[in-house]
């Protein structure tokens, strides 16, 4: 599955074409690579965005095409969440 539908069905990200724009940014590496909207998600990846001030780090549990609101959790397990203290400009996000 394409790494922008994947943020959009699991609910990471509201939009895909949000998660287009992050990803197209350099802010999501996928297994520590910077990864494309179009790089394909597999099962057991894992994958870092930066929300402005915040990194999040998941693992991809389950890939599924479309999913209700209660199964996204099932999708993915939280690892890490850090706080960054300083921000470059071009990483601030209004919407995270």
């Amino acid at each position: 599955m394409r790494l922008d539908k994947f943020l959009k069905v699991s609910r990471l990200i509201k939009r895909r074409t949000l998660a287009k724009e992050v990803a197209d940014q350099g802010r999501i590496t996928v297994n520590g690579s910077k990864a494309k909207a179009s790089s394909v998600i597999k099962e057991n990846d894992e994958l870092q965005i930066r929300f402005g001030q915040k990194v999040v780090t998941v693992r991809v549990d389950q890939i599924k095409e479309n999913a209700k609101k209660e199964e996204t959790a099932n999708m993915y397990t939280i690892l890490n969440e850090e706080k960054l203290d300083k921000v470059e400009p071009q990483f601030i996000d209004d919407e995270a």
